[in-house]
């Protein structure tokens, strides 16, 4: 195993924790924007009246492309700098935000989504890899980072509530305009504050590598998304193809490059690969799930959108307080069972989640949820860590990346697989005569398109339609608890006991 890199005597870096706000900031920001998408949606549904599939893809398309671009963005950091590419990213993650906002169609609230993840991935590398080069004392940095976590439950909490009182009383596209002063403050704080840091000799930026990584990531995860939405068929199969080719070419030339975007070698190290590998698995495991929870709370148990925020607190609590004890837990216990415990926990909570009804209490929900939780950010800051830790300063961006794009691709997967069984389900609901065909495609296009059915015929319509979402929502719980015990297993294999 490669040995942890730190300088015998390291050096504290004065206004580090100020800095360290600025970078807190950042992911508080773009979890926010996460967040509050869920509330959103039944509002999006309602006024773009997007089908099913584009209700999915206005849900992971950000993720996408963020999965997309983050290893190649971090390894621009790494070249030009990282505060540099924070500020610019931030700029333009507030401009895209305004455009999101006022989208007039479901095709525009895409494309719009869409660039919001190229700005969004010029800023998640660059937050952990300054965190890496700000905090060279492994305990120092373990808090740091999680309180970087800490922050980005945070946003999860601020995002609903927030998103809540917004959508109580101004139209959808006031939950992204939070972005823009947010934004400003993160740049004026961070011209301030931030130290500059880069790779001293980085090479060239090489853009054939950047072309492979993106077309290589898309294709793969639009032929799942595809596959599991609709089944097998030629234009999935010929994606995947494109994808596969494309990671293959990527990590062939990474290989041969003397100075590559990303180092295939630090995936030699068990412990970085056990990290990468346990982050991607979980977060497929949870983010489908998410997506559709609000969904649960708002259009079949009947909460307002501010409610059903405040329903989603007991997780974002316990991710918090899960993320500041998380390093002194990995120190008492070990970084295996740290993570591989945080990780079964959230698993049997899902499993418990499948027997979720229309009629479950919030008690039982709010108890699940503050389970998951907190070993949800116990498990992520101890892998961050120890991803950030196998690295030398100089690669902390191609690093940091490497552990965002685990996030992000496992947050897009999960919405399509996940998603699609939640979708899957609730088509074959059976409908009353004179039902539209809209009602099919979302829970949000039925309750819209009940008003203007017969009141025995819209009351029959929600009734099937909201019992068939309960039931795609526990299918996907159960397979979420499959995904996140096996996450639990491999993190135990992979990790080890420093």
């Amino acid at each position: 195993m490669t040995p942890t890199l730190h300088p015998p005597h390291p050096v504290a870096r004065p206004g580090r924790w100020i800095a360290l706000s600025a970078l807190a900031l950042a992911v508080l920001l773009v979890t926010v924007d996460a967040t509050v998408l869920g509330l959103a949606t039944p509002y999006i549904s309602a006024e773009l009246r997007p089908s099913g599939t584009q209700l999915l893809w206005i849900g992971d398309v950000y993720s996408f492309v963020l999965a997309g671009l983050l290893v190649s963005m971090g390894s621009l950091g790494d070249r030009i700098g990282r505060k540099r590419l924070l500020l610019v990213g931030a700029t333009a993650f507030g401009l895209v935000s305004v455009l999101n906002a006022f989208a007039p169609t479901a095709e525009l609230m895409i494309v719009a989504r869409a660039l919001l993840g190229i700005a969004g991935a010029t800023l998640m590398p660059a937050t952990l890899a300054l965190i890496r080069n700000l905090f060279e004392d492994p305990r120092e940095r373990s808090l740091a980072i999680g309180i970087w976590g800490a922050a980005g439950s945070g946003g999860m909490a601020v995002g609903p509530v927030l998103g809540g009182v917004l959508l109580e009383h101004f139209w959808w596209g006031s939950v992204f305009l939070i972005n823009v002063p947010v934004m400003a403050v993160l740049v004026l704080v961070g011209i301030v504050t931030l130290p500059e840091s880069r790779d001293p000799n980085p090479g060239p930026w090489d853009l054939i590598s950047v072309g492979l990584s993106m077309s290589g990531m898309l294709g793969v995860v639009y032929a799942i998304k595809e596959i599991t939405a609709h089944g097998p068929s030629w234009g999935a199969l010929a994606a995947a193809v494109i994808g596969a080719a494309g990671l293959a070419g990527f990590v062939r030339r990474q290989l041969v490059l003397e100075r590559p975007l990303l180092n295939m070698r630090l995936f030699a190290d068990r412990a970085f690969s056990g990290a990468v590998l346990a982050d991607l698995m979980a977060i497929l495991g949870l983010a489908g799930l998410t997506y559709f929870l609000s969904q649960f709370f708002q259009l079949v148990q009947g909460r307002g959108p501010l409610e059903a925020g405040l329903a989603e607190l007991p997780a974002v609590l316990g991710a918090v307080v899960g993320g500041l004890l998380a390093g002194r837990a990995a120190r008492a216990m070990s970084v295996r069972v740290a993570v591989a415990g945080g990780l079964a926990a959230v698993g049997l909570s899902l499993a418990v989640l499948t027997a979720v009804s229309r009629d479950t209490g919030y008690p039982f929900l709010g108890s699940l949820l503050l389970i998951v939780g907190f070993g949800a950010g116990m498990a992520f800051t101890v892998t961050a860590d120890v991803i950030l830790s196998t690295v030398h300063p100089d690669q902390a961006g191609a690093a940091s990346a490497v552990s965002e794009m685990a996030h992000e691709l496992g947050a897009a997967l999960g919405i399509a697989v996940l998603g699609s069984i939640v979708t899957g389900a609730y088509r074959a609901f059976p409908a009353p005569p004179g039902t539209p065909g809209s009602a099919r495609e979302s829970l949000g296009g039925a309750v819209d398109a009940a008003p203007r059915l017969t009141p025995e015929s819209a009351g029959a319509l929600l009734d099937a339609a909201r019992a068939a979402f309960v039931d795609g929502l526990s299918l996907a719980a159960g397979a979420g608890a499959v995904i996140l015990l096996a996450a639990a297993v491999a993190s135990w294999f992979f990790l080890d006991e420093r």
